[in-house]
């Protein structure tokens, strides 16, 4: 007769074990070396939606008097090239995917593992988009530099690097918070579905914040989601502005904080209505 040990919640803060999560991280790393034919299409799909977005903004700034809301067509190209990169490197469906683990209860299988949950499924993730971010970058500053042009300042094209790096452990970090909310609210697919909206328009993903209204544009850039998109685009685009990078660190911490909360409370609780 096999026995089943019953999973029991491992203490979040201390069961993390750095060669866990190198293992997890190279885990998927290694899931691209296998099929290479992924990324090519990751890259393809980045290429069309960002000649799409780039190609309208630039018209519609050139049909304003050639700025914007401070963008001129050069600008334009970058910001939309650079925002697509930071969000597209992130697996689009997150949410819905490893929140259907915890409504289904195959999550229980995790606590198994040697490490905790919450910093194996972070360290999953960013191996995952780490090979994405890094074809986007490549696609995209050719891209952006054969269709828009060269940015006058080189050193805000330095940080828009960190920033977009920064704001893929922000983006991580925010949908694994979200993920956790599966263990009370069941609908994760709406969770999915309101989360990416607000990026898309709130975090600056299609469309710079200045070009809103005030009132949203203030309500904007006091939430999380300026951090996943907006900051590297705006500073891409040549506005070397270093406190959105400081802005990117503190998001960074808020929503590494609340997600790892979330798992430990969620998964206990998991435990004790087992």
């Amino acid at each position: 007769m096999i026995t089943v040990p019953r999973p029991v919640a491992p203490p979040e803060g201390s069961a993390v074990r750095p060669a866990a999560l190198v293992a997890a991280f190279a885990t998927q790393l290694r899931v691209y070396r296998r099929a290479p034919t992924a990324l090519l299409v990751h890259s393809v799909f980045y290429l069309m939606v960002t000649a799409v977005l780039s190609g309208l903004w630039r018209v519609a700034v050139a049909a304003t008097g050639g700025t914007m809301a401070g963008y001129d067509p050069t600008a334009i190209v970058w910001y939309i090239t650079t925002t697509e990169a930071a969000i597209l490197g992130v697996r689009q469906r997150l949410i819905e995917d490893e929140g259907e683990e915890i409504v289904s209860g195959r999550i229980e299988l995790d606590l198994l593992r040697p490490a905790a949950v919450f910093p194996l499924k972070y360290a999953a993730q960013l191996g995952e988009a780490g090979p994405k971010l890094i074809c986007s970058i490549v696609v995209g500053v050719t891209w952006a530099r054969l269709f828009g042009g060269a940015i006058a300042d080189a050193g805000a094209l330095a940080l828009a690097g960190l920033a977009l790096v920064l704001a893929v452990l922000v983006n991580v970090a925010a949908q694994l918070a979200m993920v956790a909310l599966s263990f009370w609210l069941h609908d994760v697919k709406s969770t999915w579905f309101l989360y990416q909206k607000l990026v898309f328009v709130l975090g600056g993903m299609l469309l710079p914040l200045e070009v809103l209204p005030a009132t949203a544009q203030t309500v904007a850039k006091a939430l999380p989601f300026m951090a996943m998109a907006y900051v590297p685009g705006r500073l891409a685009a040549g506005h070397v502005e270093l406190g959105l990078l400081g802005l990117q660190a503190l998001w960074l911490v808020v929503m590494v904080t609340a997600a790892a909360v979330g798992y430990r409370v969620g998964l206990a609780r998991m435990v004790r209505h087992r």
